[in-house]
C-alpha cells in the first residue's frame, strides 16, 4: 500500500512540476545567459523531481568516483535503464547539453523548455547524418565549455542487462580528443523500465575516471569505455550480462 500511495504522489507532484516550471522556464529561460540557462531551466526542476522521489517513494542514491568529474568537461556516457538516469544525468555537472531523440522536443511543457537550453537534437532514423550533426554540434559546445551527455546504448536497456555500445559517442570523442566518463547504475530495480511502481532503496551510481581518447581510434575508445561498464555493471549489479 505504501508503494501504491507513494508512486501516485510521486507522479502527481511530478506532473504539476513539469507543467509549472515547464512553462515558466520557457518563457523566462532565455533571458538567462548562455552558460547559466541548463542550470536554471534543468537543474532546479531535476533537483526537485529527485528530491520529491525520496520524500514520496524512499529513493536515494549514492556516488562513487563524483570526484572524477572536476577534471572535466568531458563526454559523459550514462547507464540506460529508465527515466531515472534521465533525470540524474542532468545534476551531475554544469554546463551540459545532452544529446536526445529530435521528438522529444515536441513533448508539451518538459520538451518546450529543454528546447531553451539548445540541447544535440539528433533523428536517429538517419544515422549517417546524426552523427555528422553530433560531432559538428558537439565540437562547438565543448570548445564552449558544456559537457557532452550520451546513453551510449542507444536505448533504456532492462535491469541486469549491458547493451552494446553504439558508435556515436566514441567518434565524437575522438574527434574532440576528449575524455570519457563512464556512469554506472543500478537505478532500473527502483525506477522500472516497465510499469510505474517504484521499489524504495538507494541506487548505486558508479563513476569511471577519465578515459583518455587522443591517439585512439573510435572503436577502441568504445570498446575501452564499455568494457569498463560492464566490470562497473558486474560489481554494482552481479546479474548483469550482454545483450
Amino acid at each position: 500500500m505504501r508503494r501504491f500511495v507513494g508512486s501516485i504522489s510521486f507522479y502527481l507532484g511530478l506532473i504539476v512540476s513539469t507543467i509549472l516550471w515547464g512553462s515558466f522556464a520557457t518563457l523566462t529561460g532565455k533571458l538567462v545567459p548562455y552558460t547559466k540557462r541548463f542550470s536554471y531551466v534543468i537543474v532546479t526542476w531535476t533537483n526537485f523531481v529527485l528530491w520529491w522521489l525520496r520524500v514520496t517513494c524512499g529513493i536515494a542514491h549514492s556516488i562513487e568516483g563524483a570526484e572524477h568529474l572536476t577534471r572535466g568537461p568531458g563526454i559523459l556516457l550514462i547507464k540506460h535503464q529508465s527515466t531515472w538516469d534521465a533525470l540524474f544525468s542532468q545534476t551531475l555537472v554544469a554546463p551540459q547539453s545532452t544529446v536526445i531523440k529530435r521528438t522529444l522536443l515536441y513533448i508539451p511543457f518538459f520538451g518546450w523548455a529543454f528546447w531553451v537550453t539548445n540541447p544535440i537534437a539528433i533523428n536517429r532514423s538517419r544515422k549517417v547524418a546524426a552523427i555528422r550533426r553530433l560531432v559538428a554540434i558537439g565540437r562547438r559546445k565543448f570548445k564552449e565549455g558544456f559537457w557532452i551527455t550520451l546513453f551510449p546504448e542507444g536505448t533504456r536497456v532492462e535491469t541486469g542487462h549491458v547493451g552494446r555500445f553504439q558508435s556515436g559517442a566514441s567518434v565524437l570523442a575522438s574527434a574532440l580528443e576528449a575524455p570519457i566518463f563512464v556512469v554506472a547504475h543500478n537505478g532500473g530495480y527502483f525506477w522500472r523500465r516497465k510499469g510505474w511502481l517504484k521499489n524504495p532503496g538507494v541506487i548505486r551510481v558508479k563513476i569511471s575516471p577519465p578515459i583518455p581518447t587522443a591517439g585512439k581510434s573510435s572503436s577502441e575508445v568504445r570498446d575501452e569505455a564499455e568494457a569498463w561498464m560492464r566490470t562497473a555493471m558486474a560489481e554494482i549489479d552481479p546479474a548483469s550480462q550482454s545483450v
